[in-house]
């Protein structure tokens, strides 16, 4: 009736025939060497006959009856071992099928909630295009300067549209090749990050401060650089206006670390474990101010930390800001 069911009975049929099969082999193999204890048909008419005995009783006898019942006590012994086997066989098989199919049913359960996310994504832009059309029809003249407001606000959906399948499709490339990993220079890295968004931080009046000191780590530059650009994006989307975020960098053993640092709303601490899924926002980033965005990218960050070996470690506070920690093997 269902998949783990029929994969655990699967597995118990295995069992149980590896179990029979032996029970049977071992049968077989012991009686024969129970039966070797008699003498052969020879030992009669040479030894017995020439000797006196009346071979009219059979003189081992008792030793045939001792054999029987050693025969029977094995084929008793070997019924209650395979009844066992089908017990201990059934909680392993069920026990094995849960293994096996955890992690299918849970890339089944993820790819579901991915598409029914990214279709509850994508139904927001194309209705608010299909709206702004419709209303546009029903008009019966449409001015020039009403038909370049649609037509602009047709664009911006229709980048947002664009921004969300590039979010997509990094998301589900599957690369075969690990990334090339390199000697990077953290400063450089973060420099060419910064120039990136400076242009975002100047139009809401965010300053950075860069403070990273050159430390070389083994990385990809150009997902590194992305990974700090998403994380930077991100610090100046939440953060009030005229507000710092601060970029340091330091070194303890084997590994690097680089902070971004911002000043902004914070995310509550039961938000903290689900922030790198696909399409998570928490309640109150929504609540609070529109921010535009659909939670692709931590996910895109976190799966380039991971495809380089790194990690991203965060802590956070409400109304005091969030703090994400890159974590890199040092070069």
């Amino acid at each position: 009736r269902s998949a783990r069911g029929r994969l655990a009975l699967t597995y118990l049929s295995i069992i149980m025939l590896m179990s029979i099969g032996f029970s049977v082999v071992f049968y077989y193999t012991s009686s024969e060497q129970l039966s070797r204890q008699l003498p052969p048909q020879s030992f009669y008419a040479e030894v017995l006959k020439p000797a006196g005995f009346n071979l009219d009783v059979d003189p081992f006898s008792f030793l045939r009856e001792r054999i029987q019942e050693g025969r029977s006590v094995l084929l008793l012994r070997l019924i209650l071992l395979n009844f066992f086997a089908l017990f201990v066989g059934s909680l392993l098989s069920y026990y094995l099928a849960r293994r096996a199919l955890a992690p299918l049913e849970e890339v089944i359960e993820a790819q579901s909630q991915f598409v029914s996310d990214a279709s509850h994504e994508l139904r927001t832009p194309m209705t608010a295009i299909q709206t702004t059309n419709e209303v546009a029809l029903r008009k019966p003249k449409l001015s020039l300067a009403e038909a370049k407001q649609i037509i602009k606000h047709n664009g911006e959906d229709i980048m947002k549209l664009k921004a969300l399948s590039d979010g997509l499709l990094r998301l589900a490339t599957k690369t075969v090749s690990k990334p090339i990993m390199e000697t990077v220079s953290t400063q450089e890295v973060v420099t060419e990050a910064v120039n990136q968004i400076m242009q975002a931080a100047l139009a809401k009046k965010v300053s950075v401060n860069d403070q990273v000191p050159d430390i070389k780590v083994s990385a990809n530059a150009g997902s590194l650089a992305q990974v700090i650009v998403i994380l930077l994006d991100n610090a100046i989307k939440y953060s009030p206006a005229k507000s710092t975020i601060s970029l340091r960098g330091h070194s303890k053993g084997k590994f690097a670390y680089l902070s971004v640092k911002d000043q902004g709303i914070g995310i509550p601490a039961k938000d903290l474990p689900h922030i790198f899924k696909r399409f998570y926002r928490s309640d109150r980033s929504r609540s609070k101010e529109n921010y535009e965005g659909y939670g692709l990218g931590l996910s895109i960050a976190d799966k380039l930390m991971r495809q380089s070996r790194g990690e991203i470690l965060v802590t956070s506070q409400l109304n005091k800001g969030s703090t994400f920690t890159l974590k890199l093997l040092r070069k």
